[in-house]
């Protein structure tokens, strides 16, 4: 019999590589099949590490098969990616159990055709893994040709991306940014300051068996060490939200305080909205908004969670003229873009992406900062962000911003005061963290002042 969780990652890879949804989704859907939390963890923990290491286990596919990956069907190449993945990084599951589900799996995805080849390409590879033929580290950085060609497969990466970094960063920043974007992220989470204080919420924490250490950068951010507060009761009755560090210094942009007028267009999964909402107290207003019912929905889930009274939602379509008549002090534009800041997150972006999606989406996102710029009252404050790395979608954005609204200039983000600390603020005044720098994903943020 196929392990279960083995069977769901199959599933779970299957509908990534079909285009049927994107790696978070395929997890949450075939979730519901398994009952053993230890099968659920297993799958998404071999469907997340398969698109970590996709190139690198594509060019051993190559290499062993002797083939083109696309003289392969798709279900023996996902199959095979799966059992590399397993062979090489998760070494506590016999090799020989590894094999023998592969094959299963082959016959049962009706290929039965490829079995042999499937054994005979995982059994070389488990022979040989202390041998395998990655590119290696180049001993002379400068060369581009080898230095991309470890960057890329070796370290699993676009080509067209690791490109761009390696030319904007050069090798060593490069070649961090990438183990970054591989390894696991630790749980992060934000202190809902409507439901508990700092201290309450630790102290709450350890009595679920749960340790954490406050973040680097954002104030409210802490770090799980040990335990598990997913599945204690912090979930259901708010202590927390679960956010990025990097995610929650964009919400610090707006310098917030009670009685202002706030609007959160781009407000789901609503942890920006909730944190902007807690710095007003449970004065003034923030309206949240999205265009997209299922986005709405879960907009309004983390809302009721958090316990904010001063939150309205409205559906609204950011890429048309805002439907409000009175002006709001400040409009935070959390942008949809790239997500190559994210890789770390959503290893999967990274195949999806095309280097010819960034002009396309800075026009999408040149569109929305001028639909909200109508909307911001005279002396109010606009943010633009994004979690994207590429310039792009940041500083070319904000320079075409400008140049279009005379009506509004350019913030140093340091104005804000001293929660947003100069270490993530870049030459031009900035809100940059970057992962070889800071340790966190790459996100971008800017404001502008309307005269």
């Amino acid at each position: 019999m196929i392990a279960p969780a083995r069977v769901a990652a199959y599933q779970i890879l299957s509908a990534v590589s079909t285009g049927r949804a994107d790696l978070a989704d395929a997890i949450a859907s075939t979730r519901t099949s398994l009952r053993d939390e230890r099968d659920k963890a297993l799958a998404a923990e071999i469907a997340i590490g398969v698109q970590r290491w996709l190139a690198a286990a594509d060019h051993l596919i190559v290499r062993f098969s002797r083939r083109p990956i696309h003289q392969l069907d798709r279900e023996v190449v996902d199959i095979l990616r799966l059992s590399i993945y397993q062979l090489l990084y998760l070494t506590r599951v016999p090799a020989s159990a590894v094999v023998d589900d592969a094959v299963e799996l082959t016959k049962r995805a009706g290929k039965r055709s490829a079995g042999s080849l499937v054994n005979a390409v995982l059994r070389s590879i488990s022979r040989n893994r202390r041998t395998l033929p990655w590119p290696r580290r180049p001993e002379n950085p400068d060369d581009a040709a080898s230095a991309l060609e470890y960057l890329s497969v070796t370290l699993s990466h676009p080509s067209w991306l690791a490109s761009r970094w390696y030319k904007r960063y050069g090798f060593e920043a490069t070649e961090q940014w990438l183990r970054f974007n591989n390894a696991a992220a630790p749980l992060t989470i934000r202190i809902n300051r409507f439901r508990n204080t700092p201290d309450e919420l630790q102290k709450r924490l350890r009595g679920t068996g749960v340790s954490v250490k406050t973040a680097r950068f954002a104030p409210d951010a802490l770090i799980v060490e040990n335990g598990n507060p997913l599945g204690g009761p912090g979930v259901a009755e708010g202590w927390f939200v679960v956010q990025d560090e990097a995610s929650q210094l964009i919400p610090l942009l707006a310098g917030s305080k009670p009685g202002f007028r706030v609007l959160d267009p781009c407000g789901s999964p609503g942890g920006k909205a909730t944190a902007l909402a807690a710095a007003m107290g449970h004065a003034g207003m923030l309206v949240a908004c999205d265009v997209r019912d299922r986005r709405m929905q879960l907009l309004q889930r983390t809302v009721a969670s958090s316990g904010a009274r001063n939150i309205r939602l409205v559906q609204a379509d950011l890429t048309r003229p805002l439907p409000f008549g009175c002006p709001f002090d400040c409009v935070l534009v959390d942008a949809p873009c790239s997500g190559l800041g994210i890789l770390r997150r959503d290893p999967d972006i990274r195949w999806r992406r095309r280097e010819d999606d960034l002009p396309v989406l800075a026009a999408v996102q040149l569109e929305m900062l001028l639909h909200a710029a109508d909307v911001v009252a005279r002396g109010g404050r606009l943010i633009y962000a994004t979690c994207s790395s590429e310039p792009e979608e940041n500083e070319s954005v904000a320079a075409r911003f400008l140049a279009r609204r005379s009506d509004f200039s350019a913030v140093d983000v340091r104005v804000v005061g001293t929660l947003v600390p100069s270490a993530v603020v870049d030459r031009r005044g900035h809100l940059r963290t970057l992962p070889h720098v800071h340790g966190l994903e790459a996100f971008f943020g800017a404001i502008f002042a309307r005269a």
